[in-house]
């Protein structure tokens, strides 16, 4: 009996060291520093599980946390397509996030890759620092489309001057140090045809710029209630032309790329539905159709994690379709 409960102990301990084992980066003929994820084991999820850096070192953005979903069956015989995430602590646990809701992105992702829906994917997860959001995920080159003049008088979300703008950086961080990272730590397959980003409000804005600065790295944008008054809703709003003018300068042209945008009509994403046409008119201008971009209006849905949880299904197949 005493050797019995020996042996349960040493189980115990074994199996114990195995759940909290990092995965890490060590491959010694590249670049890539080393980084550790660990399983965080206190999350909540459907399917799947999480892979988290507490604190992913950057020289370019304020480090914050960053997750990696991965599916039930995740083995690294085969490749995975990789869906990059902004918002990151909004995407997987109710139970952790400010306003008790989710995105369901385990769920949704569980279970359209056990219907062969899609294409088997992982998601890294980026988290936000609420007080810097706005400065990270707005699409910097805009500023430029607006008249020099009122510049000045510019505000930023917060309704704040002098504004510090961070998405160039934001997106330095994401392809020059996040990508390579989870190219080397994870079985994942590293073309543009296989990496896609998704966001919603901030985080579609920032989608959108993402595959319009680097469309060598991203095949695929999903913009979800995508935040074209670029501030708050504000008479004589500079931003939206100069966001506009920006995507008809910068977005790629049809071809090589899948645009997924999408708006509701209650709450903030009230504001949304005027400027649908001129997001219609781009993307026929660069020569996309039905087959590669869509702009859906989803009738008496609101801004919020509930309602981009109940359409999730429309993004993840349009990006990641078989």
């Amino acid at each position: 009996m005493k050797n019995l409960c020996y042996a349960l102990i040493l189980l115990i301990l074994f199996s114990c060291k195995n759940e909290t084992k990092p995965v890490e980066n060590e491959n010694p003929e590249t670049n890539v520093p080393a980084v550790k994820f660990q399983h965080l084991k206190s999350t909540e999820l459907y399917k799947g599980e999480i892979h988290r850096v507490d604190s992913f070192p950057s020289k370019y953005i304020q480090p914050r946390p960053v997750d990696v979903w991965l599916p039930e069956d995740y083995v690294d015989s085969q490749k995975y397509e990789v869906l990059y995430m902004h918002d990151g602590q909004m995407l997987f646990d109710a139970k952790t996030t400010w306003n008790k809701q989710e995105w369901k992105v385990d769920d949704w992702a569980s279970k359209l890759m056990e219907e062969n829906k899609t294409k088997d994917f992982i998601v890294v997860a980026i988290h936000n620092i609420p007080e810097i959001r706005w400065q990270d995920l707005f699409p910097q080159k805009a500023i430029d489309f607006i008249d020099e003049r009122i510049k000045d008088s510019l505000v930023d979300i917060a309704g704040k001057k002098n504004i510090q703008l961070n998405g160039d950086n934001y997106l330095k961080f994401i392809v020059e140090e996040l990508k390579p990272v989870i190219d080397e730590t994870y079985s994942v397959s590293t073309e543009r045809e296989h990496t896609f980003v998704m966001g919603s409000s901030m985080g579609g804005l920032m989608s959108m710029y993402a595959v319009s600065e680097y469309p060598e790295i991203f095949g695929g944008a999903a913009c979800l209630s995508t935040h074209w008054v670029g501030a708050m809703p504000m008479v004589n709003n500079p931003y939206p032309d100069a966001i506009f003018k920006y995507m008809e300068a910068n977005l790629p042209q049809a071809g090589q790329h899948k645009l997924y945008f999408d708006y509701g009509n209650k709450t903030l994403d009230e504001h949304y539905p005027q400027y649908a046409p001129r997001v219609d008119a781009i993307l026929k201008a660069k020569g996309y159709t039905d087959k590669d971009s869509e702009n859906l209006f989803f009738e008496g849905t609101d801004h919020s994690e509930n309602s981009w949880n109940k359409r999730l299904d429309q993004p993840l197949t349009f990006l990641l379709d078989k």
